[in-house]
């Protein structure tokens, strides 16, 4: 049997801009489970000839090995072509052009719930998972107690999924994926929900996996839980491969060179605007709180970050959740629009609306920062999800010379406040 887990040969993946990926049935999706453990995913559609720029290459000539055992991280901005690849390799999407071989069961949780059906309990999910990898009932039920003790949802075992929290939803849904003895892992960004409880346990069964001699292709923006996890890194960007090598000095290079400043971004058009039938962009920005986005922000410079948005959907409670990012990929906070009382229990009438959420001085470290926005419906579950968007805006905060004093060293920690502090002789 060959060494080599997953083989990709100048894979390439087109979309039109605009167009729905193809609904899959959950028959569809058993038929391509007959096909496991081995794999093979070759398409040659021609690309279109005309008509070019309504079309975009998510991947492009990607090609490299993964040996059985290796756990590889994935890493790059939003729109690098990180979830594409994933999805290309869990043959949820066919490439345009290319090969990839898989050599194993294949395991994914690409989204929070992937798989699962609303109307069914949890008991009844984990057994549908199982029949998706291809496995017997005998098999499920070896894993069973253990899956259900991971999730910790005992009690809700047989109530349907749709009543979950979110944080009981992906809890079931990792515990699905990593307990079902695939031999081949791919997790994208399960990390960017649930406590930091969960994230430790995730991390931990994720090496337990890898310890087992199973594959694991890890996508995520946390840089720190990549260097923990993985030895190898793969940095996509624009469906390219930037770099291939160890996570230490690919990861190093990432964040010396992908985050320029993006301090405003602004789509007047609202036909191309990020966003949906329900939700579309129109400006999102970071500023001081006295001045505009071209404006330097310093330690001690208190902020605002503004998004105007269209709502598009009549009636819409709308809650939108701001997660600020380090430069290592570590939440510094998540902040959430819900204690306005304007608002509040209010629906939202059709039109452009703007959201403010200001940061005090005092409070950030010197350093870059990412924003990320999710537009949540009806102040619901991350299942709720309207709209999402990475790396809407990064930014530089700067250090100041009266906050140094007489110290030059590297200032520890993501926050850094200006706590008060007395000082009296006693004695």
């Amino acid at each position: 049997m060959t060494n080599i887990a997953i083989r990709v040969e100048n894979l390439s993946k087109q979309y039109r801009i605009g167009q729905r990926e193809p609904y899959k049935a959950l028959r569809d999706i058993l038929t391509d489970a007959m096909y496991a453990p081995f794999r093979r995913l070759l398409s040659h559609q021609p690309s279109p000839t005309s008509q070019e720029s309504n079309y975009i290459w998510a991947l492009k000539d990607v090609s490299f090995e993964i040996k059985h055992g290796e756990i590889v991280g994935i890493i790059g901005r939003n729109g690098a072509g990180k979830t594409t690849l994933l999805k290309v390799l869990s043959r949820i999407t066919e490439p345009n052009e290319g090969m990839a071989e898989i050599h194993g069961r294949v395991g994914s949780l690409l989204e929070v719930g992937t798989g699962f059906h609303p109307e069914l309990t949890g008991r009844e999910n984990i057994y549908l998972n199982g029949a998706i990898l291809g496995m017997k009932k005998a098999e499920i039920e070896r894993k069973f107690d253990e899956i259900v003790a991971f999730a910790e949802i005992e009690k809700f075992l047989d109530t349907p999924v749709k009543r979950y929290s979110s944080g009981m939803y992906v809890r079931l849904a990792f515990s699905v994926a990593a307990h079902l003895d695939p031999e081949i892992l791919l997790v994208d960004e399960v990390l960017a929900v649930g406590d930091a409880a969960f994230q430790k346990k995730c991390l931990g069964k994720m090496d337990e996996v890898a310890k087992e001699g199973r594959t694991i292709l890890f996508v995520s923006h946390n840089m720190v839980a990549v260097q923990s996890l993985c030895t190898r890194t793969i940095w996509l960007n624009y469906g390219k491969i930037v770099e291939d090598g160890q996570s230490d000095k690919i990861v190093k290079n990432y964040l010396g060179t992908s985050y320029s400043t993006l301090t405003e971004q602004v789509w007047d058009a609202i036909d191309i605007a990020p966003g949906n039938e329900k939700v579309r962009l129109h400006r999102a920005c970071v500023r001081p709180n006295s001045g505009s986005s071209l404006d330097p922000i310093t330690i001690r410079t208190p902020l605002v970050i503004e998004f105007e948005y269209w709502n598009l959907e009549p009636g819409a409670y709308l809650t939108l959740s701001l997660v600020l990012y380090n430069d290592q990929g570590v939440v510094v906070f998540n902040s959430m629009n819900i204690n306005e009382p304007i608002w509040n229990n209010r629906p939202f009438p059709v039109g452009l609306f703007r959201s403010e959420c200001h940061i005090p001085g005092d409070l950030l470290n010197n350093g870059t920062y990412r924003v990320e926005l999710l537009v949540i419906k009806n102040q619901g579950a991350i299942r709720d999800l309207n709209f999402h968007f990475t790396d809407i805006l990064v930014f530089e905060v700067h250090d100041t010379i009266e906050m140094r004093k007489f110290w030059y060293g590297k200032w520890l920690g993501t926050v850094r406040p200006n706590l008060e502090w007395h000082t009296e002789l006693i004695n």
